[in-house]
């Protein structure tokens, strides 16, 4: 069984070393090796002020913002302590004390 990466263009799995490169015997696709080693990025999130956060990390909002299906406003300066970070449209999971579990975008917050 070959430990070769697939073609990037036609997704063959029978590609095979040629010296510093891989090749596909099917769509004759050739690419480095030093390519196919690369790490994948990691995702940095930031706060208002550029800060990278973390999960655990303590923040504090700068914003007032409104509950969306709410009359609640959660005022400017309230922290938050313990974030945790997720991918997609919110940046930030947490809970805060009286309101409950919420998801905010990582612009409204700066690191404490």
């Amino acid at each position: 069984m070959s430990t070769f990466p697939p073609c990037p263009q036609c997704h063959s799995e029978y590609t095979y070393e040629d010296g510093d490169n891989y090749v596909c015997p099917e769509c004759a696709h050739e690419w480095p090796k030093v390519a196919a080693v690369a790490a994948p990025e990691q995702r940095v999130w930031k706060d208002a002020h550029g800060n990278p956060l973390q999960d655990g990390d303590t923040v504090t909002l700068i914003k007032d913002l409104k509950l969306k299906g709410s009359s609640t406003v959660v005022k400017v300066g309230t922290r938050v302590k313990n974030i945790r970070l997720v991918d997609g449209d919110h940046d930030i999971d947490c809970r805060i004390d009286g309101i409950g579990a919420l998801q905010l975008k990582s612009e409204f917050v700066k690191k404490a």
